[in-house]
């Protein structure tokens, strides 16, 4: 095994500074990039070349294990040889490979609201109630954005509120993080870009090297912890974090319209870092808690175990969670959790020392408690009434100061004026 020695990486040692979880203090590495600790043995032994082609195959991956074995041969060549083997995926759960194409559901909560009316969609109940604005903001803030007003403001709030405070029942722990982060980063928690198509608010130069927004608070608290070393006693650690999500996807498709599918929108994220024997139990446990926090809500939802092709880079397993949009007429995706095993510790150097002393890599996990926009959209077509107003959840009126029913607003005349250049 001496070839992997040549592309073992070395880590530094850096300055730390301290956190408090639960009273006690935890060690955080304030640092630069780490290299990469991947698993050379498993990736770069022939014998494995089966297994994980079919992996690749399966979950419908750019990686090249060929390519990869075929590199490991040449130490000349270790900056493209470090490069294909990060587009290797991580390990899929053995029961999920059997999946085929289709995700299995594995639970179904509530039922199909029987109404007497046709439903209409959040966009025409919007605009019937003044409550959002969608059209036209190109000068302002760009194509696929939106302006909540009034009630629909405070639900965004209520939503975010009422989901901290159950994830601080939960033990979780709040922390605040930033939206522009290192795209290095972004790369390393698991998302790939293909060619010249990517998800990614890249910002310009000018701006910090190589800098982008972030797509998830996951990304953002995965580099809070990157270079830290915990005790057992320090782990799991649970975080959560509000964030703004920007994201440059597109779509034409007419049910994606509206809300659906945005560039930038408020969540709510789940982060956990565990022992690897404890990971799969706690991706059951995060769902659990999106499944209370829904069903709270009086949604009807399906609980879904997603197949190969819909795991990304690192999850090694991923639930989705779809809610019934009435005036879609269909199932929608409200959030997701994943567990992503030792994929992102890897990359970013996040360990823990084990029971028998041993410095091993942490399991990640992280999960939606409330991505707003999907959240508006499932509560409000479902709770709608004959008259196009608004019930508000039971669980949310404490949140909106009492406010059981959302009826027409007052709202500040906002119709477009066109823009005239100075000559």
């Amino acid at each position: 095994m001496k070839l992997f020695r040549v592309f073992r990486p070395i880590l530094s040692t850096h300055r730390k500074f301290s956190i408090k979880v639960q009273g006690q203090p935890i060690s955080l590495t304030n640092s630069r990039l780490p290299n990469p600790d991947y698993d050379f043995e498993y990736l770069c032994n022939p014998s494995n070349r089966n297994e994980i082609f079919e992996n690749i195959r399966k979950r419908k991956s750019q990686g090249d294990i060929d390519k990869v074995l075929e590199l490991s041969q040449s130490p000349e060549l270790r900056d493209t040889f470090l490069a294909e083997i990060n587009t290797i995926p991580n390990h899929t759960a053995e029961e999920v490979m059997e999946y085929g194409e289709n995700p299995q559901v594995i639970r179904v909560y509530g039922k199909k609201a029987e109404l007497n009316f046709e439903c209409k969609r959040l966009s025409e109940l919007a605009k019937h109630l003044q409550l959002m604005k969608t059209d036209r903001l190109g000068p302002l803030t760009g194509q696929k954005s939106y302006i909540l007003l009034t009630d629909l403001a405070d639900m965004e709030q209520a939503l975010v509120q009422y989901s901290v405070d159950k994830l601080i029942k939960n033990n979780f722990k709040l922390v605040s993080v930033p939206d522009i982060i290192s795209s290095e980063i972004i790369k390393r928690c698991g998302l790939i870009s293909k060619a010249d198509r990517t998800l990614v608010y890249c910002l310009d130069s000018q701006y910090g090297e190589n800098v982008s927004l972030s797509g998830t608070a996951e990304m953002s608290m995965a580099q809070m912890l990157m270079n830290t070393e915990f005790t057992r006693q320090e782990i799991p650690l649970k975080l959560a974090a509000v964030s703004r999500c920007y994201r440059a996807e597109t779509s034409t498709l007419y049910e994606e319209r509206g809300i659906y599918r945005v560039h930038q929108f408020t969540k709510v994220e789940m982060f956990v870092c565990c022992e690897p024997e404890e990971s799969s139990e706690f991706l059951h446990k995060i769902q659990e808690i999106q499944e209370n926090l829904f069903s709270n809500l009086d949604l009807h939802f399906k609980v879904l175990d997603m197949p190969p092709h819909e795991l990304g880079a690192s999850a090694y397993r991923k639930m989705d969670i779809e809610g019934w949009m009435p005036g879609r007429k269909q199932f929608g995706e409200l959030s997701s959790c994943s567990n992503c095993t030792d994929y992102q510790s890897r990359r970013l150097n996040i360990k823990y020392r084990s029971r028998s002393g041993k410095l091993l890599h942490v399991h990640t996990l992280n999960g939606t408690a409330c991505a707003i926009p999907r959240m508006l959209i499932a509560i409000c077509e479902t709770h709608q009434t004959k008259d196009g107003d608004i019930k508000v959840p039971k669980k949310l009126i404490p949140y909106m100061q009492g406010k059981t029913l959302i009826t027409k607003q007052s709202a500040a005349n906002m119709k477009p004026h066109k823009l005239q250049q100075n000559i």
